[in-house]
């Protein structure tokens, strides 16, 4: 047999779990809503690998499913958030939603890029690979203190893994999600980078040396001409900042990435890019009283009134439900009846009613009931009886049957069954 290969642990996928002690992980489902076309569906496969690993990558939605029926899996499989993405004659929308009660956000997504556009922009793209088995990182930058700054930000937090900064591994910060809000034109910037380090303080020869498994000296008559060869400063030179140079804590991922190194941060755009306009907030789960609208503005007595209005709708519907059930129960006894009514004109014998056989049955336990305490009275009387016959007994003196408890028990001797016929009824 050959040798057992060594499991490779640093890369391994987690599962869930493991730990008992761990904190809930928050899943998403990312869906669309009606028509959309094929941009917005690649839209949507985007979103749900970014969301990698949870979410639900390979969800397929049918025409006729409704919101009830992902509300209604949404529990058992732990689902925390809904992203609906639809298209109107306006443009594409985008509702986060917080199952199964709210609150739902609603954006209008002014711009967006798919994951194949901005990797065709890049002179050198990065195949994703095992970065999508962890969760990224969210950095929410220049949001603001108001009520629907708060909440939004608080429902962005809610979607990703929190983080534990005592026992977090550091090779598990492979991606990162940047929210960026501008507050000028109201928009929030949406972007998603794979986050790498490079060795800081050398050439970009010499780092690709480093990083390399083998370079490509084609071209060169000494490996020198291949170090010397960049007298400028190029991007990666640039890179090497203060700003973004950091000591690792931890070995991370890579080639010679060891604790105590120093090495510079680098970001490589994945995928999708959005540009969100924040549009509407609803107390419930696409629905309910609107928090915050950005287009209507309402006074304290129109939102009184809203909230007055909304009320009737909920005892209207109550009211509506109560009477739909009281149809229901009225149409089966109709049916019953006429069920009845054919069986007897077929020949069947009538059935007894619901309260008839309650009665009969009430009638059968008190027949029971008396048998019992007559069978009762009856053991009563036979053991008096028996009382009596004993004290006739003792009164007789001599005469009485005398029983022994020898071997010959039961049988009796002559005089004593002459005695016990001899007497007679006047005696």
């Amino acid at each position: 047999m050959g040798k057992a290969r060594k499991k490779n642990r640093t890369h391994a996928k987690p599962e869930e779990g493991e730990n008992p002690n761990a904190v809930k992980v928050p899943k998403t489902f990312v869906m669309r809503s009606g028509e959309v076309g094929s941009s917005v569906m690649g839209l949507v496969g985007d979103i749900r690998r970014l969301m990698e690993p949870n979410t639900a990558t390979k969800l397929r939605e049918r025409k006729n499913n409704r919101l009830r029926d992902f509300v209604a899996v949404a529990g058992p499989l732990g689902v925390t958030h809904f992203v609906i993405l639809s298209r109107t004659e306006h443009g594409t929308n985008m509702r986060i939603s917080r199952v199964p009660r709210g609150p739902t956000l609603s954006f209008q997504v002014k711009t967006y890029s798919l994951a194949k556009d901005i990797a065709a922009m890049q002179k050198a793209p990065k195949s994703p690979g095992l970065e999508f088995h962890v969760a990224p990182l969210l950095v929410l930058n220049n949001f603001g203190d108001s009520n629907e700054m708060k909440l939004m930000s608080t429902v962005f937090q809610n979607m990703f893994p929190p983080i534990n900064i005592q026992s977090m591994q550091l090779a598990d910060a492979r991606r990162v999600v940047l929210l960026n809000y501008n507050s000028e034109t109201k928009h929030i910037d949406f972007r998603h980078y794979n986050v790498s380090v490079k060795p800081v303080g050398i050439s970009k020869s010499i780092k690709r040396v480093i990083t390399t498994a083998v370079p490509d000296l084609k071209g060169f008559d000494d490996i020198s001409d291949y170090v010397l060869r960049g007298a400028f400063a190029s991007e990666s030179d640039v890179e090497d900042g203060p700003d973004s140079t950091v000591t690792l804590g931890q070995d991370y991922v890579g080639r010679n990435n060891r604790r105590q190194d120093q090495r510079a941060i680098k970001l490589v755009e994945l995928g999708p890019r959005m540009e969100l306009k924040l549009v509407k907030i609803q107390a419930g789960m696409c629905d309910g009283e609107v928090l915050y609208h950005d287009f209507i503005k309402r006074s304290p007595e129109e939102l009184k009134a809203q909230k007055a209005e909304r009320q009737k709708k909920v005892q209207e519907k109550a009211a509506r439900r109560r009477e739909q059930e009281a149809n229901v129960v009225k149409k089966k006894a109709e049916k019953a009846a006429e069920k009845e009514a054919h069986r007897i004109a077929t020949g069947g014998a009538p059935r007894k009613d619901e309260d008839d056989e309650e009665e009969e049955e009430a009638q059968k336990d008190g027949k029971r009931k008396r048998a019992a305490d007559d069978e009762e009275d009856e053991d009563e009387d036979e053991e008096e009886q028996y009382q009596d016959d004993s004290d006739n007994y003792s009164d007789m003196g001599d005469m009485a049957p005398q029983f022994s408890d020898d071997d010959d028990e039961g049988e009796y001797s002559g005089e004593d069954n002459d005695q016990m016929e001899g007497l007679s009824d006047d005696e």
